[in-house]
């Protein structure tokens, strides 16, 4: 499996492993789920060092 870029941004296994459970979903509100997810995790794994 190829490290998706979106991984550069939110760094943890449980961040990651909720965006592929939530990348699953195609309905319009969870699309819009999924990117209220990214963008709080971003924020949140900003500090992170990979």
């Amino acid at each position: 499996m190829t490290k998706k870029t979106v991984f550069n941004f939110i760094k943890t296994p449980c961040g990651q492993a909720k965006y592929i459970e939530l990348e699953a979903k195609k309905t319009l509100l969870g699309k819009l789920r999924l990117l209220w997810f990214i963008l709080i995790a971003s924020i949140r794994d900003w500090n992170i060092k990979e």
